[in-house]
C-alpha cells in the first residue's frame, strides 16, 4: 500500500514537472508569433513601409514587457484581487524575487507577458503605412499596462467576476483578439485611410475604391505558417494532461484547415479566382476561432467554427473596405475582431460535454446558460476595451498627433521615421557611393600603347555615305522572348538588350481582384527588346519578328523602328560598323 502511495506522488510529481517544462516551451511558441505577425504585416502592405512594420513589431513585445513587469501583471494576476474587477500591484517580482519564484508565479508572468504582447501587435497591421511611431509605441504601452491586464484578469485571474461566472475563453478568442481586434478598428477609424485608397467626388462621396497591393506575398505566407505553428504553443500550453493535449491539436488544426479550403472556394465562386492573401487570412481567422473553446469542442465543432470563420473573414474584409471604407491593409479586423467574437459565442453553442472541459453547449445539451454567460463576457470585454482605447487614441491624436504628413506618407515611413531610405538594401533607388578598393578601370583612348589596348580601326567621322545604323524596338510578351532571341541570332544579330516594362495597347489591360477590390490592370507586364543594325537588314529582323511573335490574338505586340546617329564600343574604343561586328 505504501508503495502504491508513493509511485502516485512521484507521477504526479513528473507530471506536474513535465507540465511546467512544456508551459514554457508553449510561451515561447507564443513569442515566435511575434515574428508570424511582423512577416504578415509586412508582406500585405508596401515595401516602403518595411522597416517600420519590423521596428513596431520588435517594440510591442519590448515595451509591453517593460511596462507588464512594472504594473501589467499585477493588474492580472495578483492575488490581492479587488472585488473580481482589478488586482492590487504589490512588485514582489522586484522586492523579493525569490519568493516570486517559489510561489510560482514565473511561468505565469512569461506566458501571460507574451499573450500581451500578442493583443498588441494585432493592432500594428491596421494602422500601417501612416501611423506616427511616436504615437504607436505610445498606444503599445497603454494596451499592455492597463487595458489587456485587467480584462484579461477578468477572464484567467481565479478572483476575476467573469472566471467565477463560468466564463470560458481557454486561450484568448475574447481576451486576446477581440481586444486587438477591436483596437485595430478604432484605430483604423481614427488614423484615417491610407492616401489615394479611396477616391472621392467634387461633393466629397467616396465614388471610387482602390486596391493597394501587398509587396510580397511570400512574406504573407511565411509568417502565416508561423502564426499557425505558433498556435500549437498559443492553445496547447495550458494543457493540464496528454489526453487533452491531444485533442487541443486536433480543433487547432481542423478548424484552420477548413477555414481556408471554405476561404478559398468562397473567393474563387465570387470572383473568378481564388484569392491567396485572403486565404491566408481564412487561416489566421480559423486559429483565431477556435482559441477560445480549442478545449471544449469536438472535431465536428471545429470544423463547423472554421466554415464560419472561412465565410466571415472575407464578409467582413470587404464590408469595411467597399462599404464602410475603413482602411485596414492587414485584414485584423475582420481576422481577430470578427473571429474572435464568433470563436467565443462558438463555445456557448458548440461545447460537447465529452470534450476535455466538459461544458455543456446549446447544440448538444439544450441549455442557454453558457451561450448567455459567453456573450455577457464578450460584451463586457469589448465594451471596457473600446472605451479605453477610443480616448487613448483621442488623447494621442489631441497631444503628439495620430498620422504623419501627406509627403512622409508617400516616401514612406521606412525613410521618414527611421532613416531607411529602403528596408531592401540592394533596391535602394540611388547611385551607390561605396568604395569597394576594386582598381579603377583604364580608359581607353588613342594615346594607350597597343599592348594596353585591342588595336581598332578608326572609322572616319560621319559624311555622306557612312554606314546607317537602325534601331529596332521590339515590345512583346514575355512568353515569346526565348523564341524571339533564338530566332535574333539565327538571322546574324550579335548583342540585343532586354527590359521587363508595363504596358498597353487595344488590349486596355485585364481587371483582377485583390481582397476583393477591382485592380484596374491597365499596364500590363510586357519584354522590350533593343536590336541596333547594320549588317542585318532592317526588313529581316522585321519579317523574323512578326513570324515569331504573331498568333493572331490582341497583345501580340509592337515593332518601333529608331535612326541612330553613332555607335561606341566601349572596350576597344570602335565607331559604327566596326562597332556592332561580332568578335573574330
Amino acid at each position: 500500500m505504501m508503495s502504491q502511495e508513493i509511485t502516485k506522488i512521484i507521477e504526479e510529481n513528473v507530471t506536474a514537472e513535465v507540465f511546467g517544462v512544456w508551459f514554457l516551451i508553449g510561451a515561447a511558441l507564443v513569442f515566435l508569433m511575434q515574428a508570424g505577425f511582423a512577416m504578415v504585416e509586412t508582406g500585405f502592405t508596401r515595401a516602403k513601409n518595411a522597416g517600420n512594420i519590423i521596428m513596431k513589431n520588435l517594440m510591442d513585445f519590448c515595451i509591453g514587457t517593460v511596462v507588464f513587469v512594472l504594473l501589467g501583471f499585477g493588474l492580472m494576476m495578483s492575488e490581492n484581487y479587488i472585488m473580481g474587477f482589478i488586482g492590487a500591484p504589490d512588485l514582489t517580482i522586484f522586492t523579493d524575487f525569490g519568493a516570486f519564484l517559489e510561489g510560482g508565479k514565473a511561468p505565469s508572468f512569461v506566458f501571460n507577458l507574451v499573450f500581451c504582447a500578442t493583443a498588441a501587435t494585432i493592432v500594428s497591421g491596421s494602422m500601417a503605412e501612416r501611423t506616427k511611431f511616436l504615437s504607436y509605441c505610445i498606444y503599445s504601452g497603454v494596451i499592455s499596462l492597463v487595458v489587456y491586464p485587467i480584462e484579461a484578469g477578468w477572464v484567467w485571474n481565479s478572483q476575476g467576476w467573469l472566471y467565477k461566472l463560468g466564463f470560458h475563453d481557454f486561450a484568448g478568442s475574447a481576451a486576446i483578439h477581440s481586444v486587438g481586434g477591436i483596437t485595430a478598428l478604432i484605430g483604423a477609424v481614427m488614423v484615417g485611410p491610407r492616401l489615394g485608397k479611396y477616391v472621392k467626388d467634387a461633393s466629397g462621396k467616396i465614388k471610387k475604391v482602390n486596391a493597394i497591393p501587398g509587396h510580397s506575398i511570400t512574406l504573407g505566407a511565411l509568417g502565416c505558417f508561423i502564426l499557425w505553428f505558433g498556435w500549437y504553443g498559443f492553445n496547447g500550453a495550458a494543457a493540464w494532461n496528454g489526453s487533452s493535449l491531444a485533442s487541443i491539436f486536433v480543433t487547432t488544426t481542423i478548424a484552420p484547415a477548413v477555414a481556408t479550403c471554405v476561404t478559398m472556394i468562397f473567393t474563387w465562386v465570387k470572383n473568378g479566382k481564388p484569392d491567396v492573401s485572403m486565404c491566408l487570412n481564412g487561416s489566421l481567422a480559423g486559429l483565431v476561432g477556435v482559441t477560445a473553446g480549442c478545449d471544449a469542442v469536438d472535431a465536428l465543432g471545429a470544423a463547423v467554427i472554421g466554415i464560419v470563420s472561412g465565410v466571415l473573414v472575407v464578409v467582413i474584409v470587404e464590408l469595411l473596405d467597399l462599404k464602410l471604407h475603413i482602411d485596414a491593409p492587414v485584414g485584423a479586423v475582420g481576422v481577430h475582431f470578427a473571429n474572435g467574437v464568433w470563436g467565443t459565442v462558438a463555445v456557448g453553442l458548440l461545447a460537447n460535454p465529452k470534450a476535455p472541459a466538459g461544458l455543456s453547449g446549446l447544440f448538444y445539451t439544450g441549455s442557454f446558460r453558457l451561450l448567455g454567460l459567453q456573450t455577457l463576457g464578450i460584451t463586457a470585454i469589448l465594451v471596457w476595451t473600446a472605451a479605453a482605447m477610443t480616448l487613448t487614441f483621442f488623447i494621442i491624436k489631441k497631444t503628439v498627433g495620430l498620422r504623419v504628413s501627406e509627403e512622409e506618407e508617400i516616401k514612406g515611413l521606412d525613410k521618414t521615421e527611421h532613416g531607411l531610405p529602403s528596408a531592401y538594401a540592394d533596391f535602394v533607388p540611388a547611385v551607390e557611393n561605396l568604395d569597394y578598393g576594386y582598381p579603377q578601370a583604364l580608359a581607353v583612348t588613342g594615346d594607350i600603347p597597343a599592348a594596353e589596348a585591342v588595336p581598332v580601326k578608326r572609322e572616319p567621322a560621319f559624311s555622306d555615305g557612312s554606314p546607317k545604323f537602325t534601331k529596332i524596338e521590339i515590345v512583346c510578351k514575355e512568353s515569346r522572348l526565348e523564341p524571339l532571341k533564338t530566332a535574333m541570332m539565327e538571322l546574324g544579330i550579335t548583342g540585343m538588350t532586354v527590359s521587363h516594362v508595363l504596358g498597353c495597347g487595344v488590349q486596355q489591360g485585364k481587371p483582377e481582384y485583390y481582397r476583393g477590390v477591382q485592380v484596374e490592370a491597365n499596364l500590363l507586364p510586357k519584354v522590350q527588346v533593343d536590336i541596333v543594325v547594320s549588317k542585318v537588314p532592317v526588313r529581316s529582323v522585321i519579317e523574323t519578328a512578326k513570324n515569331v511573335l504573331y498568333t493572331g490574338h490582341i497583345g501580340d505586340g509592337k515593332i518601333f523602328v529608331y535612326d541612330v546617329e553613332n555607335v561606341v564600343k566601349v572596350r576597344t574604343g570602335e565607331e559604327g560598323y566596326d562597332a556592332l561586328q561580332d568578335v573574330e
